[in-house]
């Protein structure tokens, strides 16, 4: 009996490098619908850093828009007071729209 249990034990030993190559597949496919599941929540989810940065991008753009809005009324308030009536008009449309965006921005003390 000792000597048919020496070759299986040869051959155990010379499968294992092989059989370890199994093994961790095994478990890569044990373990992939849980990386998929984790990796579709987190595409789905949006982190409160991302979230953050979302609304810092859109405060800068109406900052933007209202330095530009300003700029322009100043200028069609020049342009009025030289005279042009279109101007006048359109200082009057920049101030309307000024008025609507600024409760949209953050009041930053200087």
């Amino acid at each position: 009996m000792m000597p048919r249990a020496l070759p299986l034990a040869v051959l155990a030993l010379a499968a294992a490098p092989v059989l370890s190559g199994c093994i961790s597949t095994v478990a890569k496919v044990a373990t992939a619908p849980v990386r998929v599941a984790g990796k579709g929540v987190d595409m789905m989810t949006t982190s409160q850093s991302e979230a953050d940065e979302k609304r810092g991008r859109e405060i800068r753009k109406r900052e933007e828009r209202l330095g530009k809005l300003q700029r322009q009324h100043d200028r069609h308030m020049r342009e009025c007071n030289e005279g042009d009536s279109r101007s006048c008009l359109k200082a009057r449309d920049d101030y309307a729209e000024i008025q609507q965006l600024m409760p949209s921005v953050p009041y930053e003390p200087r």
